[in-house]
């Protein structure tokens, strides 16, 4: 049996691989939603990831297709006793475009009032009674950080969140957020999500920064994007064509580096010798990683997701281990910048 891992000091035990639903309703139609979260169900897991904007930047949605798809499911499935359901609150509502978007008519942010309006919209599209992990998606620089923890604070005395978190904080922003709330005596954020891979350009940040302030204080790290925008699952190789992909043409070209290529090759070679898949190397070797409790990935069909929950059974050694961290190492890449 798969052990679930501990977020952070919560009381949130996590599969060691979350479903992000980013392509619930955008890239995945509801029915391939529902056979996906079926089979990630099935393997054992637990933690699906959603945010109320999701998909609003496609043509007339308004947001909130991601979580309704997810409630009917779990409605249908009776099994919302068995699922830790997360989702965010900070974007934009309303269709790209429509008048009733956005700001102008506080539909965003990160204030009382629209964290409070905000999750009684969330929690009726899903069609559950309470959020087990509330998350700030990204920070909101026109509201005092009082005013948000404050927010957060009230959903968990009315009985509506279990636990806050935040997505896409600097450091500093978090330590700001933890000592508010231990001076204040307010609810805590006890997770980040981060962009973080073996390639992301933000790994040298986050793991200089926020990663030692989440295992300084114990909060659980629950990465987005951990495949690198797909090239870390070993299909963007030196000196081949390009897939024919949107995702390949929009996010795998400003990766391409030769120490990134040397790391895909890497990944490739270790896969090999453990008849694995690349994706689920890189998938391991971040589950090693300090505070690291669930990487969240996104599938677009159901054998791409049960290639990827294969990560949970590989077991890699700590020479792998090492010369994964050795090629990727952003000290190198700055070494070899400055020559």
């Amino acid at each position: 049996m798969t052990p679930y891992r501990r977020l952070g000091r919560s009381g949130l035990h996590l599969f060691p691989i979350g479903l992000g639903t980013m392509q619930f309703g955008w890239s995945a139609d509801e029915q391939t939603s529902f056979d996906i979260m079926d089979a990630y169900a099935e393997a054992g897991g637990n933690f699906l990831d959603t945010a109320d904007i999701y998909s609003n930047w496609t043509p007339d949605n308004p947001g909130g297709v991601s979580e309704e798809i997810m409630g009917r499911w779990m409605k249908a499935r009776g099994n919302r006793d068995q699922m830790v359901v997360a989702t965010k609150v900070r974007g934009p509502m309303g269709p790209r475009g429509s008048e009733g978007r956005g700001t102008i008519h506080q539909r965003e942010g990160l204030s009382r009032r629209w964290i409070l309006k905000a999750c009684e919209d969330s929690l009726r599209r899903m069609q559950v009674d309470h959020i087990d992990l509330y998350q700030a998606h990204w920070v909101d620089n026109q509201t005092p950080i009082e005013e948000t923890l404050e927010a957060f604070t009230e959903l968990v005395k009315r009985g509506y969140v279990r636990y806050i978190g935040c997505s896409n904080y600097s450091a500093w922003r978090l330590m700001q957020a933890l000592w508010t709330s231990d001076r204040r005596g307010l609810e805590s954020y006890v997770s980040i999500q981060p962009e973080y891979s073996l390639l992301s350009p933000t790994r040298a940040n986050f793991e200089r920064e926020q990663q030692r302030v989440a295992a300084e204080y114990g909060l659980g790290v629950v990465p987005w994007s951990p495949l690198g925008g797909g090239m870390l699952t070993g299909k963007y190789r030196r000196g081949q064509p390009l897939p024919d992909s949107v995702r390949a043409s929009e996010n795998a070209a400003r990766r391409f580096s030769d120490q990134n290529f040397d790391t895909v090759e890497t990944l490739v070679s270790v896969a090999e010798r453990h008849q694995a898949h690349p994706a689920q190397v890189s998938l391991a070797w971040l589950l090693t990683q300090p505070a690291v409790t669930a990487p969240i990935i996104g599938a677009n069909s159901v054998k791409q997701l049960q290639e990827l929950l294969g990560t949970v059974d590989l077991q890699l050694t700590e020479d792998d281990l090492n010369e994964i961290s050795r090629v990727s190492d952003w000290e190198r890449a700055r070494t070899e910048r400055e020559i």
